[in-house]
């Protein structure tokens, strides 16, 4: 970030940043909402696509990042949800047990469900909304852009998740003010 100050007052804020919105960022996955008064939805899945945006210094390069090189992060996040179960390993009234003959057992309230464990995912959240879907992969991406790119100083980070044409969730990191 850039102050441009004008006779000792700060007039504008010039900022950089890149936005990555593409076809190869989606994945297919099932979950279920658990909702505040405890009922929960059906057991269906969503054609998921996500977005992001990456704020930067520039650098005397000219760039942000170079896209080629987080186009595959970003990728890659996305592929390790295609074709899950997705579940919410934060929530106090969720219960995930993995059996010794390769399934794992899923306890909600008066709902049981029996999958192979190769296909489910225990994430650390507490429900699978696009909302804590995009917490989820925002924080892994701070974490790869971070050891990845350790020179490249992040202004802010976003990233949100679509479940349905129109409807996403989003998760923003910003830098604090100095």
């Amino acid at each position: 970030m850039t102050e441009i100050e004008t006779q000792g007052t700060l007039e504008a804020m010039e900022t950089w940043g890149i936005d990555l919105s593409k076809q190869a960022f989606k994945f297919s996955a099932a979950h279920f909402l658990i909702f505040p008064d405890g009922t929960c939805e059906r057991l269906h899945g969503h054609n998921y696509r996500v977005f992001t945006q990456v704020d930067a210094g520039i650098t005397e390069h000219g760039l942000v990042i170079d896209f080629k090189k987080i186009k595959p992060i970003v990728k890659r996040l996305v592929d390790e949800l295609d074709e899950h179960l997705l579940l919410p390993g934060e929530h106090p009234g969720l219960v995930a047990t993995e059996r010794g003959d390769g399934v794992t057992e899923i306890r909600y309230a008066d709902r049981y469900y029996a999958a192979p464990t190769e296909d489910v995912i225990v994430l650390p959240i507490n429900n699978t909304s696009s909302e804590n879907l995009a917490c989820f992969l925002g924080r892994r991406l701070m974490d790869e852009l971070q050891q990845q790119f350790s020179s490249v100083s992040l202004d802010r980070v976003l990233v949100a998740v679509e479940e349905t044409s129109g409807q996403r969730g989003r998760w923003e990191w910003t830098q604090p003010p100095e």
